[in-house]
């Protein structure tokens, strides 16, 4: 249950818990907890992508440790029994990472969903919003954490001679071809060698951001020429874009989404 609509989240709104994990670039200038604080969900609770990723790292939304993960949950109350639905307001669907960090550190994935159009197509429908912070009690969530979900520089390295699994990066093309420079200072332009460019935008409408149904997203994949018998990985700038690309290969093979978490921000060092 990898994505639910809009229809059927407003029909579910007590049956469930919501997370707003709106991230944006730092270029937008855009404050996503303020925007929270505005308008969001009913019983919404605020997923913080940058507190909640590992800040003693120089590279941006590394996953943090079991200990910390286990106190972000406990705080925001959620329990390992709830099914959550994720959304955003974000141009690169932050949701998906924020969807991928339960999937790795223990949360049921058939009890983690993302809200297909995020809050825009929310609002635009006329569903109900709010500005008031409902406040859960503390909870004791368990953590169970699955490495097998991570791959880091090395095992990239071996696999560019190996190739044991196949690399997808989420960037644009113009990015992923090196023809404009990388939004955040210090890197290099390109990519890593043997992989290959699904833009994730790609994978969503223009119209509403929902996504392309299962037969156009199948077709996508077969164009890159994607062998899914492999290991499919998924890298991107910073880790966030990957994970709308592990979500999509989740809905095409039911497989569980794995990333290169360090990505463009760790390879692309000058």
């Amino acid at each position: 249950m990898s994505l639910v609509s809009t229809e059927w989240l407003e029909e579910n709104l007590n049956k469930v818990r919501i997370i707003d994990a709106t991230w944006h670039m730092p270029s937008s200038k855009r404050n996503a907890y303020n925007e929270y604080l505005k308008i969001h969900i009913e019983n919404a609770v605020f997923f913080d992508l940058d507190k909640s990723s590992n800040e003693k790292s120089s590279l941006p939304h590394m996953l943090p440790n079991e200990e910390k993960w286990g106190k972000i949950v406990s705080d925001l109350g959620i329990k390992n029994s709830d099914h959550l639905v994720i959304y955003d307001n974000s141009d690169i669907i932050s949701s998906c990472r924020c969807w991928y960090n339960f999937i790795y550190f223990g949360h049921n994935p058939n009890k983690i969903s993302i809200l297909d159009g995020g809050l825009i197509k929310w609002i635009n429908e006329k569903r109900p919003t709010t500005n008031k912070i409902k406040k859960f009690n503390k909870s004791e969530y368990a953590v169970i954490e699955n490495k097998s979900l991570v791959k880091n520089k090395e095992e990239i390295e071996k696999n560019i001679v190996s190739k044991q699994f196949e690399l997808i990066d989420a960037r644009s093309e113009q990015r992923f071809k090196g023809l404009i420079p990388e939004p955040r200072k210090g890197l290099k332009s390109g990519h890593i060698k043997n992989s290959k460019n699904i833009p994730f935008n790609e994978c969503l409408n223009k119209n509403d951001r929902t996504f392309k149904n299962k037969e156009e997203l199948i077709k996508i994949f077969e164009k890159k020429d994607i062998n899914n018998k492999k290991d499919v990985i998924f890298t991107c700038g910073s880790g966030v874009t990957a994970c709308v690309l592990g979500l999509v290969n989740s809905i095409i093979s039911g497989k569980t989404p794995i990333i290169y978490d360090g990505s463009w921000s760790e390879w692309g060092k000058e």
